[in-house]
C-alpha cells in the first residue's frame, strides 16, 4: 500500500482505522507508526475474529517494526514470517544496523 492507499483505505474504513489507532504506542515516532500502522492494516483480516488473535498480529506488527526501526534481532523463522507479513511495504530512509562482528570484520579489512 502506498501512502495514499492506506489514506483510502482509512477513508474507507473508519471504523477499523479507528480500531488500529488505538494501537499506537505512546514512544512511537511518527514515522515508525505509518509504517507498523499500515502492516497491521495488511494483515488485520486474518487476526480479527478473536481477541487473542489480534494480540498476536500486534505482537508481530511489533517484531517487525523493532527489527526494522531498531536493529533487534529475533529468530530466523520468526522473522522470516514478519517479512512475508510485511511484503510490499517499502519503509523511507529505513535505517541500516551492522552487527558487531560486521564493523570488527570491517575494521579488519583497513
Amino acid at each position: 500500500m502506498a501512502t495514499t492507499d492506506v489514506e483510502d483505505f482509512i477513508g474507507q474504513n473508519r471504523l477499523l482505522a479507528d480500531f488500529v489507532e488505538k494501537f499506537r504506542g505512546l514512544s512511537e515516532s511518527d514515522k515508525q507508526w505509518k509504517y507498523r500502522r499500515e502492516f497491521l492494516f495488511r494483515n488485520i483480516s486474518n487476526y480479527e475474529e478473536e481477541e487473542s488473535r489480534v494480540d498476536h498480529l500486534l505482537a508481530m506488527s511489533m517484531v517487525w517494526a523493532n527489527h526494522v526501526f531498531l536493529g533487534c534481532r529475533y529468530n530466523p523463522e520468526l522473522l522470516e514470517r514478519v517479512r512475508e507479513m510485511a511484503d510490499g511495504i517499502d519503509v523511507e530512509d529505513a535505517p541500516v544496523f551492522k552487527t558487531r562482528d560486521e564493523l570488527i570484520q570491517q575494521q579488519q579489512k583497513r
